[in-house]
């Protein structure tokens, strides 16, 4: 007879890849390994060719590549290596990845607004490009020949006409010695062998196997576990603490009362009280036992229901200019027919896989060591370095896997809890976020309400555009002042409008902030595509026409947009517009490409429709095609989705793919159940029950996605499949019943 054993699923997948389970996963995973020459022996020391901060050569041929963003999913251990091997012409099997810790020696390394690539390709590209001109001078130079005749490939240089080569383990002291190439010259992509290719996560074995190691992974020795209960409303603090239960729960070796929070809070910790334990449920067990009594402060007035009326009459009056093309007012008084309506959508939480962790150590000169699942190790070191009173420099960030991301792990507030209280026990802490501590009180995707209003002439076409938006800004985060949408906030899919309308007004409206505003997989996005790709169905169905027709009437003929030149100030997402500029004719094009593959048009059977949506967001281009099923009593099943992207130049097309599906789920469980409240400025939810994410049961039948073979710099590919999800599913839904869905999620209004 078996005995029953209770395993982990972490435990599981240790067993099953160790082969003593009886599973069989039929996976590869070709990456980088050992490498294949024999290593120099432990005591010979190695040299090294190192000529920036990305690469670093050894004289056993092994190439040491350094990442310096972070890993949650996306796989840009993967992306970044590819792009710098391709370049510098290595072999896959040699390289060995590095995670690098924070530092300024390797300029942004916030792994957020999808800018790893987009931002950063001919940065890698020239770190590939300058170590192998550098390999190639040296074998020029070794040979007596002129540096034109040597070329690389696979770790090796040739020099064809003597038949000499050499491996580029050898060429390390030589190549060293050589001056850093100014401009090197990059490859054709007609030689690419790793850009464009899809290929294996480096990771993706230790994931598979159970062996990869997360935030949550870190243990140190003599280590104290915490658990933080914070303040249940923004802002609040502490009137008085019994900890005297607490102290009493075995394991708990101590309670700290944390420094009050900040304002504004930045990413400070939030306050409240630690229990320190020989291990976490000690920990937890501990604060349960707490007896605080909260001053709640001023954000106790917070109730999320009379704040949307509030924000909804907000947009109702004019607001405050930000854009302004001809003369809406005129088109709006002399239209054969108005059409208006108002959009609004929730609070969201990130909610990512693993929640928020972070450990900690003190060492003897003062330093700071932090291991944590963050998205930036730079605002470690800033935060850290900030609460304790130490330099930058003095804090050694060191990034772990992320367990999922989403934005919420940009923040270093966790981080900050564990060295705060590291250096107040003397002893390294580890912080664990609970779920409910995740959705209760991280950084919260702002709360909004949008008004429309559109002037159409007897043939349908829209002649004017009214737009306003108002929401809390994730400004308030850095500055207690500010009081609604500003800054690059309003360059997410509002002053970026791409469609051809001679007369248009963007306006904004004041909105104060009750709880920590932080952003969300596509930020603005959501909520803007929402609002304007919604309308766009509403006025298709108005004039009577297709709404895939409509929508590119809309877009328009092709042509080159810039915002400023109608008085809006715009970033663009960091780059130029000429590099990157606003190309209808590119976001026309994914309407079309997905309208065919989901052969749109085609005759449904009742009670099934199907909506499309497109959006430009972090210099991508993304269409959407839902096709909905609803059953009798009313309940919408997404049954497939067909999604397009052109995001230029892509690296590896499996990663794209592998982001798209997940940004059709990630979009539909913000379209479908989505919803963060507040009452007396307490968070109502606390774990997946309150705020449920799309289950295998929800799923469509299949996500399918195709990428467009664009010559152009690369786009951002992590957030641009998030926006247009959702007013794909609601149009669709329309499509299916006639019922118009203008405020997210879905859930509330019984429709799943």
């Amino acid at each position: 007879m078996s005995d029953i054993r209770l395993l982990s699923r972490r435990d599981f997948l240790r067993r099953t890849g160790q082969g003593t389970g009886g599973l069989v996963l039929a996976l590869s995973f070709a990456g980088c390994s050992r490498p294949a020459e024999e290593p120099a022996a432990a005591s010979e020391e190695l040299a090294e060719f190192t000529p920036n901060v990305y690469v670093n050569l050894k004289s056993d041929g092994v190439l040491e590549i350094h990442c310096h963003r972070s890993e949650m999913g996306q796989g840009i251990r993967t992306c970044l290596p590819q792009v710098i091997a391709d370049e510098m012409d290595a072999a896959w099997d040699r390289i060995v990845l590095v995670q690098a810790p924070g530092g300024q020696q390797y300029g942004d390394q916030n792994t957020d607004g999808s800018t790893s690539i987009r931002q950063q390709f001919d940065l890698l590209r020239n770190a590939g490009a300058s170590a192998r001109e550098m390999l190639l001078l040296a074998a020029a130079e070794r040979w007596q020949v002129e540096r034109s005749e040597v070329t690389a490939a696979e770790h090796t240089v040739y020099h064809e006409a003597s038949g000499r080569s050499a491996g580029f383990g050898e060429l390390v002291e030589d190549a060293a010695r050589q001056e850093l190439p100014a401009e090197p010259t990059f490859k054709s992509p007609d030689n690419y062998r790793y850009i464009g290719e899809s290929m294996d996560l480096i990771d993706g074995f230790d994931m598979t196997t159970g062996q990869a190691n997360y935030g949550i992974d870190t243990v140190l020795p003599d280590m104290l576990y915490a658990s933080i209960e914070r303040p249940p409303v923004f802002g609040g603090t502490i009137r008085s603490l019994d900890d005297s239960e607490a102290r009493a729960v075995a394991g708990v070796v101590d309670v700290v009362r944390m420094p009050d929070p900040t304002s504004p809070p930045v990413f400070n910790p939030l306050g409240g009280v630690a229990v320190l334990a020989t291990n976490t449920w000690a920990a937890q067990q501990g604060r349960k036992a707490l007896k605080i009594d909260w001053d709640a402060g001023p954000n106790a007035v917070y109730d999320s229901e009379s704040y949307k009326q509030a924000m909804i009459e907000t947009s109702h009056t004019a607001g405050s200019p930000i854009f302004n093309r001809g003369d809406v007012d005129a088109a709006l008084d002399g239209a054969d027919r108005v059409v208006e309506a108002d959009y609004y959508a929730p609070h969201l939480s990130q909610a990512p896989m693993e929640p928020p962790a972070a450990t900690a150590r003190i060492n003897e000169d003062g330093s700071c060591d932090v291991w944590s699942c963050t998205q930036n190790p730079q605002a470690v070191q800033q935060t850290v370095a900030g609460l304790l009173g130490i330099e930058q420099t003095d804090v050694h960030a060191h990034v772990t896997l992320l367990g999922g991301g989403f934005g919420r792990k940009s923040k270093a507030d966790f981080p900050a809890e564990a060295a705060w209280l590291a250096r107040e026990t003397g002893r390294s802490v580890k912080v664990t976020w609970t779920r409910e501590d995740d959705i209760q009180q991280g950084y919260l995707h702002a709360v909004s309400a949008q008004h429309l209003q559109a002037s159409m002439d007897g043939d349908g076409a829209v002649t004017g555009w009214l737009h306003r938006t108002v929401f809390p800004s994730i400004g308030s985060t850095f500055n207690a002042e500010t009081t609604g949408p500003g800054g690059f906030e309003l360059d997410l899919g509002f002053v970026d409008n791409p469609f051809d309308i001679g007369n248009m007004r963007l306006e904004t409206g004041d909105a104060k902030a009750h709880v920590r505003i932080g952003w969300l997989r596509s930020v603005c996005n959501i909520y803007h595509a929402f609002a304007v790709s919604s309308f766009a169905d509403e006025l298709a169905h108005a004039a009577g026409v297709d709404p895939k027709d409509y929508l590119l009437s809309l877009i328009g003929p092709p042509r080159l947009i810039d915002p400023t030149a109608d008085g809006a100030s715009y970033n663009n997402y960091g780059q130029s517009l000429e590099q990157h500029p606003i190309d209808t004719a590119r976001l026309s094009a994914v309407v079309e490409k997905a309208a065919d593959m989901a052969s749109w048009g085609r005759a449904l059977p009742e009670g099934r429709g199907l909506g499309i949506a497109a959006h430009r967001s972090f210099l991508a281009y993304v269409a959407a095609v839902a096709e909905v099923s609803v059953d009798d009593a009313g309940k919408l099943k997404v049954e497939d989705m067909w999604l397009v992207i052109d995001a230029g130049r892509v690296i590896n097309p499996d990663r794209v793919v592998a982001q798209m599906e997940g940004a059709g789920i990630f979009g539909m469980s913000l379209a479908m159940h989505g919803e963060i409240t507040a009452k007396g400025g307490s968070i109502e939810q606390n774990n997946f029950d309150g705020y449920p994410l799309v289950r295998i049961n929800e799923a469509p039948n299949s996500i399918n996605v195709h990428i467009m073979d664009v010559d152009a710099p690369p786009g951002g590919v992590g957030e641009p499949g998030v926006p247009p999800i959702a007013p794909a599913i609601t149009n669709a839904y329309f499509a299916a019943t006639g019922n118009r869905v203008r405020e997210l999620p879905m859930r509330k209004a019984g429709l799943v």
